[in-house]
Protein backbone atom coordinates (compact mmCIF):
# COMPACT_ATOMS: atom_id res chain seq x y z
CA UNK A 1 0.00 0.00 0.00
CA UNK A 2 2.72 2.48 0.97
CA UNK A 3 6.29 2.67 -0.31
CA UNK A 4 8.85 5.16 0.92
CA UNK A 5 11.80 4.98 -1.46
CA UNK A 6 15.25 6.31 -0.49
CA UNK A 7 13.88 9.42 1.21
CA UNK A 8 16.24 12.10 2.49
CA UNK A 9 15.06 15.28 4.23
CA UNK A 10 17.36 18.13 5.27
CA UNK A 11 16.78 21.24 7.33
CA UNK A 12 19.75 23.43 6.49
CA UNK A 13 22.80 21.45 7.60
CA UNK A 14 20.73 18.96 9.62
CA UNK A 15 19.92 15.67 7.89
CA UNK A 16 16.67 14.59 9.57
CA UNK A 17 16.17 11.54 7.30
CA UNK A 18 18.93 9.80 5.37
CA UNK A 19 18.07 7.43 2.53
CA UNK A 20 15.10 5.83 4.36
CA UNK A 21 13.05 3.16 2.61
CA UNK A 22 10.10 1.16 3.94
CA UNK A 23 6.93 -0.60 2.84
CA UNK A 24 3.58 -1.03 4.58
CA UNK A 25 1.09 -3.59 3.30
CA UNK A 26 -2.70 -3.37 3.43
CA UNK A 27 -4.00 -4.24 6.90
CA UNK A 28 -0.50 -4.39 8.42
CA UNK A 29 0.36 -2.92 11.84
CA UNK A 30 3.80 -1.30 11.94
CA UNK A 31 5.50 0.44 14.86
CA UNK A 32 8.17 3.01 14.02
CA UNK A 33 10.43 3.27 17.04
CA UNK A 34 13.34 5.48 18.03
CA UNK A 35 14.52 7.95 20.66
CA UNK A 36 13.80 11.67 20.49
CA UNK A 37 15.44 13.21 17.43
CA UNK A 38 15.61 9.95 15.47
CA UNK A 39 13.52 11.28 12.57
CA UNK A 40 10.19 9.59 13.32
CA UNK A 41 7.98 12.67 13.12
CA UNK A 42 9.81 13.95 10.06
CA UNK A 43 9.11 10.61 8.38
CA UNK A 44 5.39 10.92 9.16
CA UNK A 45 5.43 14.49 7.85
CA UNK A 46 6.91 13.25 4.59
CA UNK A 47 4.34 10.43 4.33
CA UNK A 48 1.29 12.64 4.89
CA UNK A 49 2.52 15.63 2.90
CA UNK A 50 3.60 18.20 5.48
CA UNK A 51 7.13 18.05 4.07
CA UNK A 52 8.38 17.27 0.59
CA UNK A 53 11.55 15.13 0.64
CA UNK A 54 14.76 16.55 -0.78
CA UNK A 55 15.46 13.17 -2.33
CA UNK A 56 13.42 10.03 -2.86
CA UNK A 57 9.76 9.28 -3.52
CA UNK A 58 6.56 8.31 -1.72
CA UNK A 59 4.12 5.92 -3.44
CA UNK A 60 0.60 5.10 -2.25
CA UNK A 61 -1.22 2.20 -3.91
CA UNK A 62 1.32 2.37 -6.72
CA UNK A 63 0.79 6.09 -7.41
CA UNK A 64 3.59 8.63 -6.87
CA UNK A 65 2.26 11.13 -4.30
CA UNK A 66 5.59 12.83 -3.53
CA UNK A 67 4.36 16.22 -4.75
CA UNK A 68 0.78 16.02 -3.43
CA UNK A 69 -0.20 18.33 -0.53
CA UNK A 70 -1.50 16.89 2.73
CA UNK A 71 -5.18 17.56 1.99
CA UNK A 72 -5.00 15.62 -1.30
CA UNK A 73 -3.43 12.69 0.52
CA UNK A 74 -6.27 12.79 3.03
CA UNK A 75 -8.73 12.43 0.15
CA UNK A 76 -6.79 9.35 -1.02
CA UNK A 77 -7.17 7.69 2.39
CA UNK A 78 -4.13 8.72 4.44
CA UNK A 79 -5.22 9.90 7.90
CA UNK A 80 -3.20 11.03 10.90
CA UNK A 81 -3.85 11.33 14.63
CA UNK A 82 -1.43 13.77 16.22
CA UNK A 83 0.56 13.46 19.44
CA UNK A 84 -0.69 16.83 20.71
CA UNK A 85 -4.36 17.27 19.77
CA UNK A 86 -5.33 20.81 18.83
CA UNK A 87 -9.04 20.65 17.99
CA UNK A 88 -11.33 23.66 17.78
CA UNK A 89 -12.27 24.11 21.48
CA UNK A 90 -15.65 25.77 20.93
CA UNK A 91 -17.35 23.12 18.81
CA UNK A 92 -18.81 19.87 20.05
CA UNK A 93 -17.05 16.54 20.22
CA UNK A 94 -19.47 15.28 17.57
CA UNK A 95 -18.69 18.15 15.21
CA UNK A 96 -14.95 17.67 15.73
CA UNK A 97 -15.16 14.02 14.70
CA UNK A 98 -17.38 14.91 11.73
CA UNK A 99 -14.61 17.13 10.30
CA UNK A 100 -12.65 13.95 9.59
CA UNK A 101 -15.53 12.51 7.58
CA UNK A 102 -16.01 15.71 5.56
CA UNK A 103 -12.38 16.10 4.56
CA UNK A 104 -11.14 12.51 4.29
CA UNK A 105 -11.80 9.95 1.58
CA UNK A 106 -15.53 10.84 1.62
CA UNK A 107 -14.64 14.36 0.45
CA UNK A 108 -17.23 15.77 -1.94
CA UNK A 109 -19.48 12.71 -1.64
CA UNK A 110 -21.31 13.31 1.66
CA UNK A 111 -23.00 16.20 3.42
CA UNK A 112 -23.02 17.36 7.03
CA UNK A 113 -25.83 15.01 8.09
CA UNK A 114 -23.95 11.94 6.84
CA UNK A 115 -20.71 13.20 8.39
CA UNK A 116 -22.39 13.54 11.79
CA UNK A 117 -23.76 10.00 11.53
CA UNK A 118 -20.27 8.69 10.76
CA UNK A 119 -18.93 10.72 13.70
CA UNK A 120 -21.46 9.09 16.03
CA UNK A 121 -20.36 5.64 14.89
CA UNK A 122 -16.67 6.35 15.56
CA UNK A 123 -17.36 8.06 18.89
CA UNK A 124 -19.16 4.91 20.02
CA UNK A 125 -16.11 2.92 19.00
CA UNK A 126 -13.77 4.96 21.24
CA UNK A 127 -16.28 5.32 24.11
CA UNK A 128 -16.86 9.06 23.69
CA UNK A 129 -20.43 8.86 22.41
CA UNK A 130 -21.91 10.00 25.74
CA UNK A 131 -19.88 13.21 25.47
CA UNK A 132 -20.73 13.97 21.86
CA UNK A 133 -22.57 17.21 22.68
CA UNK A 134 -19.92 18.55 25.05
CA UNK A 135 -17.51 21.24 23.88
CA UNK A 136 -14.20 19.79 22.77
CA UNK A 137 -12.32 22.22 25.01
CA UNK A 138 -13.75 20.52 28.10
CA UNK A 139 -12.25 17.10 27.40
CA UNK A 140 -9.32 15.70 29.37
CA UNK A 141 -6.03 14.97 27.61
CA UNK A 142 -6.72 11.19 27.32
CA UNK A 143 -10.22 12.00 25.97
CA UNK A 144 -8.71 14.39 23.41
CA UNK A 145 -6.46 11.59 22.18
CA UNK A 146 -9.47 9.32 21.81
CA UNK A 147 -11.19 12.10 19.87
CA UNK A 148 -8.14 12.37 17.59
CA UNK A 149 -8.51 8.67 16.87
CA UNK A 150 -12.26 9.00 16.23
CA UNK A 151 -11.71 11.94 13.87
CA UNK A 152 -9.05 10.05 11.94
CA UNK A 153 -11.22 6.91 11.68
CA UNK A 154 -14.18 9.01 10.52
CA UNK A 155 -12.17 9.94 7.44
CA UNK A 156 -12.40 6.29 6.28
CA UNK A 157 -8.63 5.81 5.99
CA UNK A 158 -6.78 3.12 4.14
CA UNK A 159 -3.60 4.07 6.02
CA UNK A 160 -3.77 5.51 9.54
CA UNK A 161 -0.73 7.27 11.02
CA UNK A 162 -0.76 7.39 14.84
CA UNK A 163 1.73 9.93 16.19
CA UNK A 164 2.73 8.95 19.76
CA UNK A 165 -0.93 8.45 20.61
CA UNK A 166 -0.17 6.63 23.90
CA UNK A 167 2.47 9.09 25.17
CA UNK A 168 1.71 10.18 28.73
CA UNK A 169 -1.12 7.69 29.23
CA UNK A 170 -1.33 5.29 32.21
CA UNK A 171 -0.47 1.64 31.46
CA UNK A 172 -4.09 0.45 31.60
CA UNK A 173 -5.09 3.11 29.07
CA UNK A 174 -2.18 2.13 26.81
CA UNK A 175 -3.31 -1.50 26.81
CA UNK A 176 -6.94 -0.57 26.13
CA UNK A 177 -6.07 1.78 23.28
CA UNK A 178 -3.69 -0.65 21.58
CA UNK A 179 -6.27 -3.46 21.74
CA UNK A 180 -8.87 -1.09 20.30
CA UNK A 181 -6.57 -0.07 17.45
CA UNK A 182 -5.74 -3.70 16.69
CA UNK A 183 -9.43 -4.59 16.53
CA UNK A 184 -10.21 -1.66 14.24
CA UNK A 185 -7.32 -2.56 11.94
CA UNK A 186 -8.46 -6.17 11.71
CA UNK A 187 -12.16 -5.41 11.22
CA UNK A 188 -11.77 -2.59 8.70
CA UNK A 189 -8.60 -3.71 6.91
CA UNK A 190 -6.75 -0.49 7.70
CA UNK A 191 -2.97 -0.38 7.57
CA UNK A 192 -1.71 1.38 10.70
CA UNK A 193 1.69 2.88 11.42
CA UNK A 194 2.37 4.27 14.87
CA UNK A 195 5.30 6.27 16.23
CA UNK A 196 6.61 5.12 19.61
CA UNK A 197 9.42 6.73 21.59
CA UNK A 198 9.48 5.02 24.98
CA UNK A 199 6.26 3.04 25.60
CA UNK A 200 7.51 -0.35 24.47
CA UNK A 201 4.53 -2.24 25.90
CA UNK A 202 2.52 -0.58 23.13
CA UNK A 203 4.89 -2.04 20.53
CA UNK A 204 4.53 -5.58 21.81
CA UNK A 205 0.74 -5.37 22.05
CA UNK A 206 0.24 -3.72 18.70
CA UNK A 207 2.82 -4.39 16.01
CA UNK A 208 3.28 -7.06 13.38
CA UNK A 209 6.57 -5.44 12.46
CA UNK A 210 8.90 -2.88 14.03
CA UNK A 211 11.12 -0.36 12.23
CA UNK A 212 13.81 1.42 14.27
CA UNK A 213 15.13 4.84 13.31
CA UNK A 214 18.23 6.44 14.80
CA UNK A 215 19.85 9.71 13.76
CA UNK A 216 17.69 9.77 10.64
CA UNK A 217 18.59 6.29 9.39
CA UNK A 218 16.71 2.99 9.49
CA UNK A 219 18.88 0.63 11.53
CA UNK A 220 16.61 -2.32 12.39
CA UNK A 221 13.48 -4.01 11.08
CA UNK A 222 11.70 -7.19 12.14
CA UNK A 223 9.22 -8.74 14.56
CA UNK A 224 8.62 -6.97 17.91
CA UNK A 225 10.44 -9.42 20.19
CA UNK A 226 13.34 -9.86 17.78
CA UNK A 227 13.88 -6.10 17.48
CA UNK A 228 13.35 -5.19 21.15
CA UNK A 229 15.89 -7.81 22.25
CA UNK A 230 18.53 -6.57 19.80
CA UNK A 231 21.57 -5.08 21.62
CA UNK A 232 21.37 -2.01 19.37
CA UNK A 233 18.14 -0.99 21.10
CA UNK A 234 19.93 -0.71 24.43
CA UNK A 235 22.73 1.27 22.84
CA UNK A 236 20.56 3.91 21.20
CA UNK A 237 18.18 4.35 24.15
CA UNK A 238 20.94 4.53 26.77
CA UNK A 239 22.97 6.93 24.68
CA UNK A 240 25.90 4.65 24.01
CA UNK A 241 27.92 5.11 20.90
CA UNK A 242 26.38 3.67 17.76
CA UNK A 243 27.76 3.52 14.26
CA UNK A 244 26.15 2.11 11.10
Amino acid sequence: MLEVLNVTKRFGGLVALKNVSLKIERGERVAIVGPNGSGKTTLFNVINGVYKPDEGRVLFEGVDITDLPAYRRAHLGIARAFQIPRPFPNITVRESAAIGALFGSYYGRIGVREALEIADEKLKLVNLYDKRFELTGRLTVPELKLLELARALASKPKLLLLDEIVAGMPPAMVDHLMLLVRRVADEEGIAIATLVEHVMRAVVRFADRVIVLHLGSKILEGGPEEVLRNPLMEEIYLGRRWSP
